[in-house]
């Protein structure tokens, strides 16, 4: 999924003139997987116990296949839609800096900055590594949207980012938390980018917050959260939302999708 891991040598980020906002399911995982069916089949001349391997990759290849369709603007764009659940809570009036950590190829920066005209908005991410994102890709879709001259993109580490205390009026984070992978504990991640946040300022964090193994139990997350000192903070259980289809709430795809959302 979108991350921390991003891959610098991408392309442009722009297709025919439009904004090339990438997809969270690598072309990768699909090529690899029919890869290893046809492997299998070949060895299931030698032993036909090698054709169950093969149909269970071939299963897996064809389902990321799938995954990766709906999620892009042919197939119903649901990552899109993941997005704007996002935007939906940010209850801000516009004026002031709003920050992304973890913006992938900018989608949420430039949306922030096309409902917000008044606004700055700030994207930061490590690129460099599995997923097709990169800087200039950034670059190049803000520029395609029209709201280059109002936003930045920062390389930079979601558990340090390089910004003093209270520094934005509105933070948010899409599916990136859960790919840091310079903090065992990600919860601290989700510290780290309310650090950055003005008292009084807005939040919007939607990541995989329902796998335990990395956040506990919900009811424990929001509890953890509330310590911190924020005013109000409240989950939301994306993965069961009626926009994701049955087939892609896999704990793996978005089924363990939740949001945190509040105020400082």
């Amino acid at each position: 999924m979108s991350g921390q891991s991003r891959e610098e040598g991408a392309g442009s980020g722009v297709r025919e003139g439009k904004p090339d906002y990438g997809n969270w399911v690598s072309r990768r995982l699909i090529v690899v997987n029919a890869a290893a069916a046809l492997v299998l089949l070949g060895l299931s001349r030698i032993a036909v116990t090698f054709a169950a391997g093969a149909v269970f990759f071939l299963l897996a290849s064809a389902y990321f296949a799938y995954a990766r369709w709906r999620f892009s603007p042919r197939g119903g764009n649901l990552q899109g839609r993941i997005r704007q659940h996002v935007l939906d809570r940010v209850a801000w009036d516009g004026r002031g800096s709003a920050l992304d950590v973890g913006c992938g190829n900018g989608p949420l920066v430039i949306a922030l900055a096309k409902r917000f005209p008044a606004a700055r908005v700030t994207g930061v991410d490590f690129w460099g590594g599995r997923w097709e994102y990169s800087h200039a890709a950034c670059v190049s879709n803000a520029e395609a949207e029209g709201v280059a001259e109002r936003v930045e993109f920062q390389r930079a580490s979601a558990a340090r980012l390089p910004f003093e205390d209270g520094t934005f009026d509105v933070v948010v984070s899409n599916l990136v938390f859960h790919e840091v992978r310079d903090a065992a504990d990600k919860t601290l991640v989700v510290k780290e980018a309310l650090r950055v946040l003005r008292r009084g300022g807005c939040f919007v964090f939607q990541d995989l917050f329902k796998l335990k193994r990395l956040y506990g139990a919900t009811d424990e997350l929001v509890r953890k959260v509330e310590a911190w000192g924020v005013t109000r903070v409240e989950f939301v259980d994306t993965g069961r939302s009626s926009f994701i289809p049955t087939a892609l709430r896999l704990p793996f795809i978005v089924g363990a999708l939740g949001m945190l959302h509040g105020v400082k």
